[in-house]
């Protein structure tokens, strides 16, 4: 956790010189691919303290403060279209009835969140490179069930492989959803998560 702790200052004391950097080229009115350059270091260096600090939630425990009245049709539905993006979709599709249960809310959004980005980035696509994904959510003894299909084969299992920053996203999704009781997996071109709706 130290460790952790010291590289993320290291990184925001680069972030800093980076910052003075880019605002020094701007007032010199240096060329565009300069400022470019600057700003993609900018980016790096954010990406790079995200990452760390999404490790470390990977190695505490997952501790959950449930509350009744979760609606998983809704969050997903909220969650779905804000991660769409140009060339693909992600299209919901559930049972008529609402799918709600007492999960802890703001840890299992985001683990909604990654699973739809995770999605997205592992999409079977067209020659234009779109693609879409479809969300169901089904109802079962005790719980529910939601699937996106639409991803391609993969060679790995992307809830356990940390091959870099979204399937450390997916890891810490699918242990989110373990700590609720139920279980995330890859199978047959499919994320597939059991909730316990009880």
């Amino acid at each position: 956790m130290q460790i952790v702790h010291d590289l993320k200052n290291q990184l925001n004391g680069l972030k800093l010189y980076a910052t003075f950097l880019r605002r020094r080229i701007e007032k010199n009115e240096r060329p565009e691919d300069e400022q470019e350059t600057v700003g993609k270091l900018i980016n790096g260096l954010d990406r790079a303290a995200e990452d760390l600090s999404l490790i470390v939630r990977y190695g505490q425990p997952v501790e959950l403060k449930k509350q009744p009245g979760f609606e998983v049709d809704k969050v997903l539905s909220s969650v779905c279209s804000s991660v769409d993006d140009t060339t693909s979709k992600i299209v919901l599709k559930s049972d008529s009835e609402a799918v709600q249960g007492s999960f802890d809310h703001f840890k299992l959004t985001d683990a909604l969140k990654w699973l739809c980005m995770g999605a997205l980035k592992h999409r079977q696509t067209d020659n234009d490179g779109a693609g879409e994904i479809a969300v169901t959510t089904k109802l079962n003894d005790g719980g529910a069930t939601i699937e996106w299909t639409g991803l391609r084969q993969l060679d790995r299992d992307p809830f356990r492989s940390f091959a870099g920053s979204d399937e450390v996203k997916l890891a810490l999704a699918a242990k989110i959803i373990e700590a609720h009781g139920g279980s995330a997996k890859f199978m047959d071109q499919k994320f597939v998560v059991e909730l316990p709706l009880n």
